[in-house]
């Protein structure tokens, strides 16, 4: 064996046990007991879906982010789990801060998983960019944006705790599509 081929095999072995993003984000969700989630389809959370397709979370998909939104505040009033929810950047995202503030207002434990555009784009009027946490800080107990994929699982975990405990509420994970993948 040449002395190149020895040192690509462990370099190879590496890049093959690295995850990306999205199936951080997978992974601790289902570590977390989740099931079921509801959102709505768009082109920065794609990466996320990918990871989710082969899943065992069941994933319902309304005709609008707020209805999804409004999902998954009732399904968790119904189970008392913290309900999931999933929109894309921009518009999609800002359709949810109605069914955010509800579950605000009514202290439902809900999780809104949001993309963002990459994070050399964020504030450069970037297509579909908007300033999800500022717009939905009004409505949610806490909200964070991830741009390093090392803080990925941790800001996960935080948030579903976060949503659950002391009186509890929604909080947002806004995710630059460049952490997901």
């Amino acid at each position: 064996m040449s002395a190149q081929s020895q040192t690509s095999a462990p370099a190879v072995e590496a890049a093959a046990t690295v995850k990306t993003g999205a199936q951080i984000v997978v992974d601790t969700l289902l570590d977390l007991g989740v099931e079921t989630m509801f959102g709505y389809l768009g082109g920065v959370v794609l990466p996320l879906f990918d990871r989710l397709y082969d899943a065992p979370i069941r994933f319902i998909i309304p005709r609008h982010e707020q209805g999804g939104c409004h999902m998954a505040d009732a399904f968790a009033r119904v189970s008392g789990k913290v309900g999931v929810v999933v929109a894309t950047s921009g518009p999609g995202a800002c359709n949810l801060v109605t069914g955010l503030g509800t579950a605000m207002m009514d202290s439902i434990p809900l999780v809104a998983l949001t993309g963002q555009v990459r994070t050399d784009l964020i504030g450069n009027d970037a297509f579909q960019e908007a300033d999800t946490t500022g717009i939905t800080r009004p409505v949610t107990k806490y909200n964070s944006i991830v741009k390093d994929i090392k803080d990925l699982e941790r800001t996960v975990r935080e948030a579903f705790h976060i949503a659950s405990t002391g009186r509890p509420g929604p909080v947002l994970v806004d995710l630059p599509v460049d952490v997901s993948v």
